[in-house]
Formats: C-alpha cells, sequence, structure tokens
C-alpha cells in the first residue's frame, strides 16, 4: 500500500468503490438472465431506454412495448405560440360583446376568479370587444378571424378546441406545465418522453429537434429557456437539439481547421473505446448518452447541411410559404425545415414563435404576429399533404394559455390590451387522427369561462401520446422512488377530438 499512486490509495479506501466492487462481483452471475428476461419486464417500469452505442449502431430504439397499439401518428410538429394568442380575436367570435363595449366585465361572469398582479388593481374590468371580423370558412363553417386569410381556406383541415384549460396564469410556469405536464422546472419535456417512449427512425439526426422564432409584433416578448425542451430526469441523450438562427445551426459540427473526417472519426473511435471500458467500471448511463451524443454529431456533420440546403427547393414552393422564408431563423423559414425534417422521420419538432404577449397595443401587435403565421402555417400544411406526410404527421397550433376579455389599461374605439386568462383558450389540430372540420367546446359570451365540453392541458397531452400510440398512463420513468410521467396522474384521452 506504500507505493501505491496516491489515487489509487484513495480508491482503497473509498467505501463506494469498494461496494461497486463488490456489487459487481455479486450481479456477474445475474446479468446474463436479467438481458434474457428484460423484454418480459413492464416497459413502464425501466429505468432507461435500450441504446445501441456502437459506432457502428442504426436507428435509436425505443422502450420494448411501444407503441402500446396501432399508432395515428409517426411524428408530431408542434406549433407553440408563445405569449398566448388571443382566442376572441382568432377563432372565438364574441358578437354579443360589441353591445357591451367599455361597460364593466360583470361580476356573476368573473365569479372572484384570481387574476394577475398587472390589473387585479384595475378599479374597473372594460370589455373589449374584438375589432376584427369573423367569417365562417369551408364546408364545416369554421369561424376564423380577418386576421387568418392563408388558414381560413383549409378550415376544413383543423380540429379547432375553444374549451382549453389550464391553472396556470403566469408565462412561464404556464408554458413550462405545457411542454412538462409540471409548473416546476425540472421535469421532462414532451418531445424527450416521445424520444424516451418510440426511439427514432433516422440515424442521422435527432429524434427531437426544437427551433424558435422572433415576432414581428413585440420584440420584447416572454424569453424562452433551454429547459423548456429539457429530458429533465430521463437520460440527457433525450432532450430537445435546439437549431441556432443565426450562424451554425448546430455549434462545432465543423472540424477545426487542421483535423480531416478520417482524423475525427479515428479519435471518435478511440473515445467510444474508452468510455465503453468507463461504463463497465461504473455503470453511469450517462456514459452511454455521451457516447451515442459523440456519434450523432459525427453523422450530423453531413445531415444536417443537407438539411438546410434549399437548392433543391422549387420557387413555387418558397413563394407558398412567403416571403421571410430565406430569413434564417423566421417563422417561415423554421415552417419549412420543419417540413423537411419530417421528410427525414425526425419524431419531434417543435417551433416556439414568440411574441404573442399583447398586454397594450393588440390590435397592430396581432397583426404582425398573424403576419407572420398564418401563410407559413397554412402552406406547412398544405405541404405535407401534397408529399403524403400529412396523413402519418400531427400538427398542433396553440399557446399557454388564452386573453381576457376586459381590457388592461385603456381602451378606445381602436385599440385595447388583454391580461393573461387561464379559464378558456383555443388551439388547432390538423393531420393524422384527428376530426377534420371539428369545432369543439364552447365558451360563454364573454369568452370567460367555459360552458360546454372542457379540454385540460393534461387531456390535450394524453391525447397526442394515444396518437402516436403511446398509453400516457404506461409510459413512465422511476426517479427518487416514484413514477413519473408527462401527464402526472391526471389526463383523459380526448376521444371525441379522434378520427
Amino acid at each position: 500500500m506504500k507505493n501505491l499512486p496516491s489515487y489509487q490509495l484513495q480508491d482503497f479506501f473509498n467505501r463506494r468503490v469498494f461496494m461497486q466492487g463488490g456489487a459487481q462481483v455479486v450481479s456477474t452471475a445475474a446479468l446474463a438472465n436479467l438481458m434474457l428476461s428484460s423484454q418480459a419486464v413492464d416497459p413502464t417500469v425501466q429505468p432507461g431506454s435500450p441504446t445501441l452505442t456502437s459506432p457502428n449502431s442504426t436507428i435509436p430504439i425505443g422502450l420494448p412495448g411501444f407503441p402500446n397499439h396501432a399508432p395515428k401518428a409517426k411524428r408530431i410538429i408542434y406549433l407553440f405560440q408563445s405569449g398566448a394568442p388571443s382566442q376572441m380575436d382568432l377563432f372565438d367570435p364574441k358578437p354579443l360583446m360589441k353591445e357591451q363595449h367599455g361597460k364593466d366585465l360583470p361580476a356573476s361572469i368573473r365569479q372572484g376568479q384570481r387574476l394577475t398582479t398587472m390589473t387585479s388593481g384595475q378599479k374597473s374590468f372594460p370589455i373589449a370587444p374584438s375589432i376584427f371580423d369573423f367569417k365562417q370558412h369551408g364546408e364545416s363553417g369554421m369561424w376564423m378571424s380577418e386576421l387568418m386569410p392563408h388558414m381560413s381556406t383549409i378550415a376544413d383541415k383543423f380540429c379547432m378546441v375553444r374549451s382549453m384549460a389550464t391553472e396556470v396564469i403566469n408565462h412561464d410556469p404556464a408554458i413550462t406545465f405545457c411542454q412538462t405536464g409540471s409548473q416546476l422546472a425540472g421535469r421532462p419535456s414532451i418531445g424527450s418522453w416521445v424520444s424516451y417512449g418510440l426511439g427514432c427512425e433516422n440515424r442521422d439526426l435527432p429524434a427531437y429537434v426544437v427551433l424558435t422564432s422572433f415576432g414581428s409584433g413585440r420584440k420584447d416578448d416572454q424569453p424562452l429557456y433551454d429547459r423548456l425542451w429539457s429530458a429533465g430526469f430521463l437520460p440527457s441523450k433525450h432532450q430537445g437539439v435546439k437549431f441556432r438562427n443565426t450562424g451554425d445551426a448546430v455549434l462545432y459540427l465543423s472540424n477545426p481547421s487542421g483535423v480531416s473526417a478520417e482524423t475525427r472519426r479515428s479519435t471518435l473511435d478511440r473515445l467510444s473505446q474508452l468510455n465503453s471500458e468507463h461504463y463497465q467500471e461504473i455503470r453511469d448511463p450517462e456514459i452511454q448518452t455521451r457516447i451515442s451524443q459523440y456519434e450523432m454529431a459525427f453523422r450530423m456533420q453531413t445531415s444536417v447541411p443537407d438539411l438546410l440546403d434549399l437548392k433543391s427547393e422549387p420557387q413555387h414552393i418558397l413563394d407558398m410559404y412567403g416571403p421571410d422564408v430565406k430569413r434564417p431563423g423566421s417563422y417561415a423559414a423554421n415552417c419549412l425545415l420543419a417540413r423537411r425534417l419530417a421528410e427525414r422521420d425526425v419524431r419531434f419538432v417543435q417551433l416556439f414563435h414568440m411574441g404573442w404577449d399583447h398586454h397594450g397595443g393588440l390590435p397592430n401587435a396581432i397583426r404582425g404576429q398573424c403576419y407572420d403565421t398564418d401563410q407559413a402555417t397554412a402552406a406547412l400544411i398544405k405541404d405535407l399533404e401534397q408529399r403524403g406526410l400529412l396523413d402519418d404527421t400531427l400538427l398542433v397550433w396553440g399557446g399557454e394559455f388564452g386573453r381576457t376579455i376586459y381590457s388592461q389599461g385603456a381602451l378606445t374605439e381602436k385599440t385595447y390590451g388583454r391580461d393573461h386568462h387561464p379559464r378558456c383558450f383555443t388551439i388547432l389540430m390538423a393531420g393524422a387522427g384527428v376530426k377534420k372540420g371539428l369545432t369543439f367546446g364552447e365558451t360563454d359570451d364573454y369568452c370567460y369561462n367555459i360552458v360546454k365540453d372542457p379540454v385540460h392541458v393534461h387531456d390535450l397531452n394524453a391525447t397526442i401520446m394515444h396518437l402516436l400510440g403511446v398509453h400516457h398512463e404506461r409510459l413512465t420513468y422511476k426517479y427518487q422512488g416514484r413514477d413519473f410521467r408527462l401527464t402526472d396522474i391526471h389526463g383523459v384521452v380526448r376521444h371525441e377530438l379522434i378520427s
């Protein structure tokens, strides 16, 4: 012992190392049997998904037994409108409110419900009718505002849910709740759950890709945080990979000057060997994640430039998405990129478009937001359909909550603002598995309370998972002694929305 190096001497007296060594000896005999029987174990309590960590591995696989039933959708494109679009200015017309302009919201409607600190001190709550015209569109007669001239042309492709509800009243916890099923940060995002349960169908791109864009309606809107697409306590290989809006879409994909692809490959092979040996010693699953991420990054050196190269896109397709499509980081560019990712079988694509937080000056600001999103959203759906991708792609459009019928601050004939409103809001779905041309749920005349068919955020997430072939109560992960899932202990699949 006297001649041992210091780090080995420390390990000799280290209780954890001693226990690990003893555990490895004891567990060796059982390991083969455990591996043979792993397919028979209930996948909902597996500590981690199976992983192919060889440098020559093909496609990352999901959990055994998933999907639980035949899926209607193979992939998701989630167009998240961060900041909360005003439902009564876009999708839920309230014509009777024109007669109530400027009158105080009745106490019988508000029912003492919680307000934000931004309006709780107001002496009155003046009703602000929408200044925008509404018309019915398509054979379904779906109501849409004049602000959506392109999306209204494909109204019969949408399933509109007007009766969405959440209990969260401020942006950060509300967005976190939509993405993770919890108001508190630290849980896995919906895309990470999908990656964990179902794996990926493309070996050269991540299962979960995130795109962000700033709206023209409001430049200083609510920020987004990387934890919104975090894997939480799931293995970190399931976290969303964010593509940047400027410069290289993904950092460090290019080899440094003087480093060839062959040198890079040789270095990764050696790293993989060392990491594999390290994993055999300590069995930390994050080591496997590191190996797979190195390999994915190497393959993305080829796949990402090809993905971002729009030279093969015909001019009429670019024109369909609108004039902003060639500006990197715009909503239109991200919608086209989402279609290209869907073509390459990326499992979950999420676009976050910021700028919908309209506490004041709403009419002008929302015009800008709709200019950003309307044409490109309609183009994405048409583009997916003409390529045969809409049949197995589910598209979701919506934000974290709604807006109040009463004005925040000054109200005039031409302008007003709206505060946060969690009690009712509208989302749209299209594509795989949802009923076309359906308007579901009703709100009262003030667009303040739901009067028919409420749909909670947990219900929406349960329904999304169901369309992917996943029973939301079965996809769980054991952490700190408890089984966690996306929908916590809630959530009902809304079969009324499913075709």
